[in-house]
């Protein structure tokens, strides 16, 4: 268990700090589950086993840091995370995906996952052997032929003489060859080598045949599966290119890696790590609650939803084309608006799978100053660095943020609630003509102040229609 794995509560919070601003309730939560999976790590079977992730329901309006607090808890945790919409799955019959294709999407990002960290460390060893690869093009090993003796004296010493024999010595041959070999290395390290162009075998990726299937809900693992099959069957054919020794390098480099990784190892740590920290964020949660209890139309196919979503949360076995994958100890993190239903009519066996509720709080205007300023990708950091690119000086008075968080909470109130995604809307509206003239401004500065920022959203602010369309 890696020490960012075994952060404690408190700590996960102060990292969740950086990047959100408020919600207190919920980071406290997230923090508490995820050290809840080290805790667990720390018991003796069969006890481990027994114990089960506490799954979070967050409650709360679009835009307030739902999706956000789970996307930073996986990248902290160093754990496989997908997210899903569940609106797009439907009861068996209708169109839609089959609730089973997330954890195998959950398992391709494990994999993709593990065999990243794997070509990280073998990357030396794969550089090194790119290198060797690139000095056999430059300097291809001479072949000597075997020496033919007659009598016990070689042909080449009766044809050369013993003087020449003893010049044409394969040791002596050896030597040289390592010297200039040593040489050429240490030129191609140096950069010297770089304009020079070698021609190269490399993976022709279209070798291998296209495959585009037009299949059902809980088929779509067949068009993966057949392409890999064709792959196995036709195998990767070379072209010959020729490119620059830097891009040789780089390319050579990149197969080396693909052929040092052992799949194997790392299909077999990807099924352990998604069993055992993979988190799953079921968004919209609240899109298939039945709204009333009438069981006609839309409803149906809703509750069909839950149901097929309970044997997943509950725990069961995903058949993926990696090997079989227990849901047992996944955690899923779930969130809805619940503007026209609440937590409570979701089926009973699914509200038992989800223990912890959590309400996250709407955004103000203080909430919207600290999010311009305060975390370590603040927009305001963002656009200032933007324009940096095109060496435009970009800075914001204090009484110009507070007045762009002003509008923002204003719009939002008049129009519908998106909470802070309303300040890229706003933003982008008051540095349009700055980010269109931003090129032809090269060592300009250029300072938004409280004034500046009304002049632009004045009108719009205004005309309520109007920032309907805009903002």
């Amino acid at each position: 268990m890696s020490a960012i794995q075994s952060l404690t509560p408190k700590e996960i919070v102060t990292e969740l700090d950086k990047y959100i601003v408020g919600q207190a309730a919920a980071k406290r939560s997230v923090s508490i589950a995820l050290r809840n999976r080290w805790r667990r790590r720390q018991v003796a079977s069969p006890l481990r086993e027994e114990i089960a992730p506490k799954n979070i329901i967050m409650i709360g309006p679009t835009g307030v840091g739902k999706t956000e607090i789970a996307r930073r808890l996986a990248t902290l945790a160093q754990s496989p995370f997908f997210k899903v919409e569940a609106s797009k799955f439907t009861e068996v019959g209708y169109v839609g995906r089959d609730v089973e294709s997330m954890i195998r999407d959950l398992v391709e990002i494990a994999v993709n996952m593990v065999k990243v960290e794997e070509k990280e460390r073998l990357e030396g060893l794969a550089a090194a052997n790119a290198e060797e690869r690139i000095l056999d093009i430059l300097l291809p090993p001479r072949r000597t032929p075997a020496p033919h003796y007659e009598g016990g004296i070689s042909s080449q010493s009766l044809l050369l003489g013993n003087r020449d024999a003893k010049a044409a010595s394969p040791s002596l041959k050896s030597d040289e060859e390592d010297a200039t070999r040593e040489k050429f290395r240490e030129m191609l390290r140096q950069g010297k080598l770089d304009d020079r162009e070698i021609e190269l075998d490399l993976d022709d990726s279209r070798s291998t045949p296209m495959v585009e299937i037009m299949t059902t809900s809980g088929m779509e693992d067949m068009q993966s599966n057949i392409q890999d099959a064709f792959s196995k069957i036709f195998p990767k054919k070379k072209k010959k290119r020729k490119i620059k020794i830097p891009d040789a390098i780089e390319a050579l480099t990149q197969e080396e890696m693909e052929r040092l990784v052992d799949m194997d190892k790392v299909i077999k740590e990807a099924l352990e790590r998604t069993e055992e920290s993979g988190i799953i964020f079921l968004d919209e949660i609240d899109k298939v609650v039945s709204r009333n209890s009438g069981g006609h139309g839309p409803e149906v196919s809703r509750e069909g939803v839950q149901r097929d979503l309970l044997p997943i949360v509950e725990g069961s076995t995903v058949t993926t084309k990696h090997g079989m994958v227990k849901t047992d100890h996944i955690l899923f993190i779930a969130s809805g608006a619940f503007h026209l239903c609440k937590p409570s009519d979701l089926i009973p066996e699914l509200q038992g799978r989800f223990p912890i509720r959590v309400e996250l709080t709407s955004l103000g205007k203080e909430d919207f100053v600290r999010i311009l300023t305060e975390p370590e990708s603040a927009l305001v950091k963002q656009y200032t660095a933007l324009m940096a690119t095109e060496g435009v000086t970009l800075s914001f008075e204090p009484e110009a943020i507070e007045e762009l968080a002003a509008i923002a909470v204003e719009v939002n109130e008049k129009t519908e609630e998106i909470g802070a995604r309303r300040l890229h809307t706003v933003l982008e509206r008051v540095l349009d003509e700055l980010s269109f003239d931003a090129c032809d401004r090269e060592g300009d500065s250029f300072v938004v102040t409280a004034d500046y920022v009304k002049k632009q959203l004045q009108d719009v602010v205004e005309d309520r229609d109007l920032s309907r369309f805009i903002l």
